[in-house]
């Protein structure tokens, strides 16, 4: 039984790390793929914290998802600033990021 959810868990990680590493044209989708592997490495532990009957992966779950969503908003703010300046949102154009 374990193992068949660990291959869902290793199918939805592969998905997101092609999701960053083949799209490299659109930040809100290499975004969300980055979202996807974390919910995906929380799904993972909180299962495995389950299952071992442990709670010490249910509170690395937290603490994943609260660096989940603090990255999220921060990387959507500079985002929405980004693109009333360009008003265009591809990778392509990022030159205005460089320090």
């Amino acid at each position: 039984m374990i193992i068949n959810n660990f291959i869902i868990f290793l199918t939805l990680f592969l998905i997101s790390l092609l999701g960053m590493f083949l799209n490299q044209k659109n930040i809100l989708i290499m975004l969300m793929s980055l979202e996807m592997l974390f919910l995906t490495v929380s799904f993972y532990l909180i299962y495995s914290s389950f299952y071992l009957d442990d709670l010490l992966g249910q509170i690395f779950s937290l603490l994943i998802l609260t660096v989940a969503a603090a990255e999220s908003s921060i990387g959507l703010a500079i985002l929405v600033i980004y693109f009333r300046v360009r008003y265009n949102i591809t990778i392509e154009f990022m030159n205005l990021m460089k320090g």
